[in-house]
């Protein structure tokens, strides 16, 4: 049996401000990532989000960013590994707090925006990430972009790691993501993209948008919720992947 993990990036509102549809993606999904100060999210939306997650039964994730509540940690920072592997421990253990007075411990970590995208290439910076994981608890899943430096960065750090793949995204040849900032980045058209994501899922390939097949292992599928739209395409990638035969299951069922 086929078998992944579907997860979305929570807890994104921040003081006055609301982004994402967070209870309404939480039906659906298996594993939550949450954000955890940095790039988005305060006390009290953490607080919240955890708690509407264990009301919903979904696993719950850290979701480290850089320090950009401006630029919402879609912006590069020159960040020593040393700055980011604190700056990864320091948010874990913010959202750890909530958790655990929940009852609850954190299944996952995924980083965020800038950061994830950075990491994935540059092995310094995803060193540390997973040391940072490592050494606040070596029971977290490290989930990094399928085939990546974080994924092997990962695995040297003694983690159990999961590669993540995108529903809605473009993919290069070498297997990271095409910019947003490139036209052709997001894939609009809902069918398109559930098509590619069941063959992600069931034959381990993704076309690139130069035409190439790119091998990927797809652990976990990340799907964004912050507009209707998104909601229902959320719907509709579950419904035809459990249609497909795919079981629909948390991280830590999986890896």
């Amino acid at each position: 049996m086929y078998k992944v993990d579907l997860n979305s990036d929570l807890g994104e509102s921040f003081g006055a401000y609301k982004l994402g549809m967070d209870a309404e993606i939480l039906a659906y999904v298996s594993s939550a990532n949450v954000a955890c100060g940095f790039h988005a999210g305060d006390p009290v939306v953490m607080e919240e989000t955890v708690r509407l997650a264990k009301a919903a039964g979904a696993a719950i994730g850290a979701h480290p960013g850089f320090p950009d509540l401006v630029g919402f940690g879609r912006r590069q920072m020159a960040c020593t590994p040393q700055e980011v592997k604190a700056y990864v421990k320091y948010q874990i253990g913010a959202l750890a707090a909530f958790t655990g007075a929940q009852g609850l411990k954190l299944q996952h970590c995924k980083p965020h925006g800038a950061l994830y995208n950075m990491a994935a290439k540059d092995m310094a910076l995803a060193a540390a990430i997973a040391e940072a994981v490592a050494e606040v608890d070596k029971d977290i899943i490290l989930l990094g972009l399928a085939g990546s430096r974080m994924v092997e960065a990962g695995r040297t750090a003694g983690l159990r790691v999961a590669g993540e793949v995108f529903a809605d995204r473009a993919y290069r040849a070498d297997g990271t993501l095409v910019p947003r900032s490139e036209p052709g980045a997001v894939i609009h058209d809902t069918e398109t993209a559930i098509a590619r994501t069941v063959r992600m899922v069931k034959e381990g390939v993704v076309t690139a948008v130069t035409g190439e097949e790119v091998p990927l292992a797809a652990d976990s599928i990340c799907v964004h919720g912050d507009n209707p739209s998104a909601l229902a395409f959320v719907k509709a990638i579950r419904s035809c992947l459990e249609a497909e035969g795919v079981c629909i299951a948390p991280l830590a069922e999986i890896v």
